[in-house]
């Protein structure tokens, strides 16, 4: 689809719909007892849901891997990652995803063990629609105080002092965050509180803050829509829906002071210096470097421990491996971070700790 102003709503619905269908020819609901769909008939039947920050990659790897392996259904729904993380513990899916991990005691609640895979990475951006104004510059005091509700014209004088020159309106700032659990908000806030003692003391790091200020949308692709059509807002998006989309990014301070443009590239520079524990769980809430975009996250796919039925069993794991080879090359186009090499090894090995009853 050509991205054009007049059909951004029409490319984000799209997308929404793409990623909550992919796979699906008949419809089936998940099942409390053993996860989504089953294996009878030779068709396996992989039910996921979770977090919307990776739903543009998994949308296109889920419908690839569908589409040339006729003997596998994966259907994924872009819920967000609190109700991924839910829906793991309740059993009624046969993997979840989430952008905030899971926590020691979510992962307690579950008798058949947790498996937590990195599957991709990227960038949390600050999109705005200012008519007039394309590169906007925000300090960390100025996006903090935004989302504080300290800063609420568009003309206030701590974004006149970083963007000399560019004429500012008299206008309220809408500020548009998430609605649901999502695990783009847990590292939104995550990185505001390292940046921030009034954030962290008084909003702090959650799926689900209550925020002093902000219009609710759910999911990436909620916020990416208010922001396309409500001139004067500001919010947090994915990268990817963001290029995607055409939105406008705002250029942030990082910590080493530098005014850096969201792209794979500042990313990849932020991220280069992670290294994962056995648990695979690693986040960076302000990383170092001059050339690092300050907002960057992994994503997780949650896998259980232990599935009833080989036969899906296997086919999960034959899906991840594509997922990390072959998928890999697909995401920088969409906006996303390919894995290294070394972690990709390390995610691959882990799969040996998955396996059938």
């Amino acid at each position: 689809m050509q991205i054009t102003p007049s059909n951004l709503g029409s490319y984000v619905a799209l997308a929404a719909m793409m990623v909550a269908t992919v796979g699906c020819t008949g419809g089936s609901k998940p099942d409390a007892a053993g996860g989504g769909g089953d294996s009878s008939g030779g068709l396996v039947k992989l039910q996921g849901a979770g977090a919307s920050f990776p739903a543009l990659l998994y949308g296109a790897w889920f419908k690839t891997y569908s589409n040339e392996h006729d003997n596998v259904q994966v259907d994924y729904q872009s819920v967000g990652s609190g109700s991924g993380v839910s829906a793991v513990i309740d059993g009624t899916v046969d993997f979840g995803a989430s952008d905030a991990a899971m926590t020691e005691e979510e992962m307690a609640k579950v008798e058949r063990g947790v498996q937590l895979l990195p599957m991709t990475a990227g960038a949390i951006v600050i999109a705005y629609n200012l008519e007039g104004v394309e590169d906007l510059k925000l300090s960390r005091d100025t996006y903090a105080g935004i989302f504080l509700k300290e800063i609420t014209k568009w003309n206030d004088p701590k974004i006149a002092a970083t963007n000399e020159g560019v004429e500012l309106p008299d206008e309220d700032i809408n500020v548009v965050v998430r609605s649901d659990s999502s695990g783009t908000t847990y590292n939104f806030t995550k990185h505001l509180a390292a940046i921030s003692e009034k954030f962290d003391s008084e909003v702090g790091v959650n799926k689900a803050p209550n925020w002093p200020v902000g219009t609710k949308s759910k999911g990436n692709e909620g916020v990416t829509t208010s922001l396309n059509q409500t001139p004067g807002s500001i919010g947090y998006v994915e990268y990817g829906f963001a290029e995607k989309t055409g939105l406008s990014m705002a250029s942030l301070e990082n910590k080493a002071g530098k005014y850096i443009k969201p792209s794979i590239e500042s990313a990849q520079a932020a991220l280069a210096a992670v290294e994962f524990p056995p648990s695979l769980i690693a986040f960076l809430p302000d990383p170092e470097g001059e050339d690092s975009w300050p907002i960057v996250t992994y994503t997780w796919i949650i896998a259980y421990k232990t599935y009833d039925d080989a036969e899906k069993m296997e086919a999960f794991k034959e899906l991840i491996k594509y997922c990390l080879t072959t998928g890999q090359e697909s995401s920088q186009e969409l906006g996303y971070i390919p894995l290294p090499e070394a972690v990709t090894a390390k995610v691959t090995a882990a799969l040996d700790n998955i396996s059938a009853k």
